[in-house]
């Protein structure tokens, strides 16, 4: 592969994942660019900043820190940045998120949102996570191993324009990864840790973290996998429509008449 290549992420330009993910991208071709948050930005979803002006700082010809978000960050590369016109960019690139991004992370996840952002504007993306947490350290090797074939193999299969693809790698040395297995969005029970304090003017103020019950709603989807050492590819659709209840919403409607 020898197409144009763009790298983002949520956890900043000097994230390690981000390292990692470039030398999976250069596996595959030698044009990247990456155009990245300046901060972490971690939880941001698919949020833009609308109300403050977003800034970009030039690390080198194809590096880009942005004072944004990671839609603001893929908003930039492809409609400013990158020189399109001269030779589109044939894929997109999110990760490599620090933290897993399955079942319902995927509606918070910076990582994930610049997938969608580059979708929307008409770019084949994937995001790419690494199931890890602050207290264990990463085996960035074992993604590096599995990715530039997994990613091979995905593009040459292609998806529909109105997808994207989440992948998941376990946190385990390469020769401990059970497989590969294409999967459904799970579900599990998120909860919100609120410590509540005071500051020195004594004004309450509030952390918020999260709690993960890792118990997936049913065997087989991706939070199921992915803890038991797969690696987990989802393809995300980006009509978020429930069909179903819209037949039965418009039958109900039409027998009103």
């Amino acid at each position: 592969m020898t197409d144009r290549i763009l790298l983002s992420n949520d956890d900043g330009i000097d994230a390690e994942g981000l390292s990692s993910l470039k030398r999976i991208a250069l596996a595959m071709s030698d044009d990247i660019w990456v155009v990245a948050p300046e901060t972490e930005q971690s939880g941001a979803s698919h949020s833009l900043s609308l109300h403050e002006p977003v800034r970009l700082r030039k690390e080198d010809e194809r590096h880009f820190a942005v004072t944004g978000t990671p839609t603001d960050c893929v908003l930039l590369a492809l409609k400013h940045v990158i020189p399109v016109t001269e030779k589109p960019v044939s894929l997109m690139l999110s990760g490599i998120n620090r933290g897993s991004n399955a079942a319902d992370d995927i509606t918070y996840s910076g990582t994930v949102a610049a997938a969608m952002e580059a979708n929307i504007l008409g770019v084949p993306a994937i995001a790419l996570s690494l199931l890890t947490t602050d207290t264990t350290d990463p085996h960035w090797e074992t993604p590096e191993k599995y990715a530039p074939d997994l990613i091979r193999k995905l593009v040459k299969q292609g998806w529909p324009a109105s997808s994207f693809i989440n992948l998941n790698f376990p946190n385990c040395p390469p020769d401990r990864v059970k497989g590969v297995r294409v999967c459904a969005q799970g579900k599990r029970k998120v909860g919100v840790n609120l410590l509540g304090r005071v500051d020195l003017k004594g004004r309450p103020y509030f952390w918020i973290g999260g709690e993960r019950d890792h118990s997936p709603n049913k065997p087989g989807v991706d939070v199921d996998m992915l803890h038991r050492d797969y690696i987990t590819i989802t393809p995300i659709n980006m009509d978020l429509t429930d069909y179903k209840t819209l037949e039965a919403l418009t039958t109900i409607m039409e027998e009103g008449r």
